[in-house]
Parts: structure tokens; C-alpha cells; sequence
């Protein structure tokens, strides 16, 4: 990658940094500290399988093409796996809420979706 995609990348991370933060925040002040507690483990479930794929695709940039397609895939296989192993963490931890879990992590994802509509 580049580094204009690089900065791309930094910027949906960070980006979704900010709205797991504000997700947690609101459903902390709003319902309290355990609907709070579990929308932030859905935004890490998120974020820590997308944070590992980035980084691969980073340390794949300047390759040749078909190292670049196996990365890709290598990183999105590792990522599937990685969203598997969090969730199956998370529901051991005690007093999950589905709701601001799910919530957490959808969100979380959105990021892509609106970086996309805004290109």
C-alpha cells in the first residue's frame, strides 16, 4: 500500500476507535456500566480482527501481485477465525448483554460502510 491508502487505513481505524468509545459512553450513561462494558467488547471484536487485517495488508504492500492475493486471503481467513475466538471470550465473560454487544460491533463495522459511501 501506499501511503495515501496507509493514511486511509489509519484514518478508518482510528475512526472506529471514536465510535466504539461513543457507543460505550452512551450505553455507560444510559443504561449503565454493564450494557456500557459489553457494547466495548463488541467494538473490540470488531476492531482487533480488522486492526490484524490491516497490518497484514501493510506488510504485503510493495510485493508482487500473487503475494499480495495470498496475504489478502491468509488476512481475511485470519480475521474470520479472529472474530470466532473473540466471541466465543466474550460470552464466557459474566453478565454479557446481547444487545449492546451486537450493537457495539455493528457499529463498529459501519465504519466501512460509510468510509465506502464517502468515496
Amino acid at each position: 500500500m501506499e501511503s495515501g491508502k496507509r493514511s486511509t487505513v489509519s484514518k478508518i481505524l482510528s475512526h472506529q476507535v471514536l465510535i466504539i468509545f461513543l457507543t460505550t459512553a452512551g450505553f455507560s450513561l444510559g443504561m449503565g456500566w454493564p450494557q456500557g462494558m459489553s457494547s466495548a467488547l463488541g467494538g473490540v471484536a470488531a476492531f482487533v480482527p480488522n486492526l490484524y487485517f490491516a497490518l497484514r495488508m501493510v506488510k504485503a504492500s510493495g510485493q508482487p501481485a500473487r503475494k499480495i492475493v495470498n496475504s489478502f486471503y491468509v488476512g481475511e481467513s485470519g480475521k474470520l477465525l479472529l472474530t470466532a475466538a473473540l466471541f466465543i471470550l466474550i460470552f464466557k465473560v459474566p453478565n454479557v448483554e446481547i444487545l449492546p454487544l451486537f450493537v457495539g460491533y455493528i457499529t463498529a463495522l459501519s465504519v466501512f460502510w460509510f468510509a465506502l459511501i464517502m468515496r
